[in-house]
């Protein structure tokens, strides 16, 4: 299983963009172009269906050794067999969402990865002190993916790096072109959401910006 302290590219197959019958073949493709890590996001389904479609990519996630998160049911990693949970500001504490998502399954598996969505430089400095494993940081630009949210810009980004040792993983309206200005920001880890799932070639929109992140990580080395 990858570490998430190499991941680079996380990306969200978020049903807002991706049918739920194509969440396979749309996975398939985001491992072909090198994402790290995936997130199942599917706001407008309940408990049990979002547990179907985790027991439908898990296969896929452990085969291709990519970390599978849950957006917002940390309670269903343990029966699925995910490796964590992502939490908003709104939703669970982190080390509440570690209970829910590793209560059945303590001493025998990892502890779960629970990722805390932040807002604000505060707010990742707060999530790193709480616990969060990763930090998604954002959104940076304005995006349908979080109708109302506004955006953070670019300017916080090497300021949170430079205090946040916890991995950030920028997100909101990023696609390949302002990839290259959010690195030159500060930027080491990115998700990415509407662009990659949009793209004509998922597999080729992801292992480009992949590239482009993996040649950032070998200059700071």
């Amino acid at each position: 299983m990858k570490s998430l302290s190499d991941a680079l590219l996380y990306g969200i197959l978020d049903l807002g963009y991706t049918p739920a019958a194509d969440i396979e073949r749309v996975a398939e493709q985001m491992f072909a172009g090198g994402v790290d890590i995936l997130q199942l996001r599917a706001k407008d389904q309940d408990e049990t269906e979002i547990e179907a479609l985790c027991n439908r990519l898990i296969p896929l996630t452990e085969a291709a050794g990519v970390p599978l998160i849950i957006n917002d049911f940390p309670q269903l990693v343990p029966s699925i067999g995910a490796q964590g949970a992502h939490v908003g500001q709104d939703d669970f504490a982190v080390s509440d969402a570690r209970w829910r998502a590793g209560r059945a399954l303590a001493g025998e598996v990892p502890l779960p990865i629970i990722g805390k969505s932040t807002h604000s430089f505060d707010q990742a400095v707060a999530a790193e002190k709480e616990g969060a494993d990763y930090i998604g940081f954002g959104p940076l630009f304005a995006t349908p993916t979080k109708p109302g949210r506004p955006a953070i810009g670019l300017e916080d980004i090497a300021r949170v790096h430079s205090v946040v040792k916890t991995p950030i993983f920028c997100i909101g309206g990023i696609k390949l072109e302002n990839l290259d200005a959010i690195i030159a920001a500060g930027a080491r880890r990115v998700v990415i959401v509407s662009g990659l799932l949009q793209a004509p070639d998922i597999a080729a929109y992801a292992r480009e910006a992949k590239t482009r992140l993996s040649r950032n990580a070998a200059s700071r080395n």
